[in-house]
């Protein structure tokens, strides 16, 4: 699949436009207001939840089922939208490898700092509105109440990772509010599970059906799975578990860049907020298509590789989302999507769903 690294980084970049007027302010989260609905029709995840954070409660936890024409596009450019909400974070994962995850790991220090109180007042209503998407999101919201009225105050952290309920409320909004579509879930291996199950049952009405990395192209919209630890390497090992609890992580893919050998995926959770990920990887030509054979390094590999049953879109579609374009119209400049990696020189800092105490939940690995 071709890309549009160009004119992404001219559109990426906009944003930073003026600040070498400003000092240190490039080094610092610049969120991005969500578009109307007029530009993007997408009900904004902080709708669905009411009060302020120590005594939010989930109100709204309905999702539509449509036939939505154009899948993949929408899911891209609500997941833009979501980057962008959260201050167009970038996480360069082709800047590690496995020994020096392992050797931070180790007690060396993060080059990462997590939310501020002020990130995370903006960001609360969110987060508990993507929780709204899944099945247990009230009492998780709940339970975070009580540790937002502790003695961290608003800055303290999500108790439980809300990865897998980002990607559940994308879906959500994206119209595959049915089960039989996709699951959302709390835990990221419950629509693994199911997209493997699809791959099995030729019936399956399920949105995704999962493929071992390396045999088909990735595209805008599809879905990349990791086990923490590197637990699986394939779907056949997962399939074996099928059911069982599995600390993991997927991100939603947005581009393929194989002349930088990486590709760029944007996933929740990531250092306390929706992120890009640059994501390290090998590819093969095949035809007018580049096929990743391996995604990851290391214990940080990906396993699974989530096929989107719709319909391709356009190669520069990542560029050209709606986001992107407000954000060149309303700014002027034009850095590089270099001059972005080398204002975000950050490295993974992915939370991997985990146990959930004080409930039972089949999920938790």
């Amino acid at each position: 699949m071709r890309t549009r690294s160009a004119t992404l980084g001219m559109l990426v970049s906009a944003m930073l436009a003026g600040l070498s007027l400003v000092p240190n302010l490039a080094a610092q989260p610049l969120p991005f207001e969500r578009l109307p609905r007029a530009e993007l029709p997408v009900t904004p995840p902080s709708e669905r939840v009411n009060g302020e954070p120590g005594s939010m409660r989930i109100t709204v936890t309905s999702c539509r089922s449509t036939d939505e024409p154009d899948l993949r596009r929408r899911i891209l450019d609500i997941a833009v939208q979501e980057w962008g909400y959260f201050g167009f974070h970038v996480v360069d994962e082709t800047l590690i490898d496995d020994d020096d995850w392992d050797r931070r790991r180790g007690g060396l220090p993060p080059r990462f700092v997590w939310l501020d109180p002020a990130e995370s007042a903006r960001f609360a209503a969110s987060i508990a509105g993507y929780w709204a998407a899944t099945r247990d999101g009230s009492w998780i919201v709940a339970r975070q109440n009580e540790h937002w009225n502790g003695p961290e105050g608003i800055g303290a952290r999500w108790r439980d990772p809300w990865s897998a309920a980002f990607i559940s409320w994308v879906m959500c909004e994206s119209g595959l509010g049915s089960d039989e579509r996709f699951r959302r879930h709390i835990a990221h291996h419950v629509y693994i599970d199911q997209a493997i199950e699809a791959r099995d049952d030729p019936d399956s009405a399920a949105a995704y059906v999962a493929h071992d990395v390396g045999e088909l192209p990735l595209e805008p919209g599809d879905l990349v799975c990791r086990a923490r630890r590197g637990a699986y390497r394939s779907i056949a090992e997962r399939r074996r578990d099928l059911g069982v609890g599995v600390r993991s992580h997927c991100d939603i893919v947005v581009d393929v860049e194989p002349e930088h050998g990486r590709v760029l995926a944007i996933g929740g959770n990531v250092q306390g907020r929706v992120s890009l990920k640059f994501l390290p990887a090998t590819f093969r030509s095949d035809g007018d298509d580049h096929v990743a054979t391996s995604i990851g390094r290391g214990r940080r590999i990906v396993f699974a590789h989530l096929k989107l049953r719709a319909p391709s879109i356009e190669p520069d579609a990542f560029a050209t989302s709606p986001t992107l374009r407000a954000l060149s119209t309303r700014t002027d400049g034009a850095f590089t999507l270099d001059r972005l990696l080398a204002r975000e020189a950050d490295v993974s800092g992915t939370a991997f769903d985990g146990p959930v105490s004080g409930r039972s939940m089949a999920a938790s690995p």
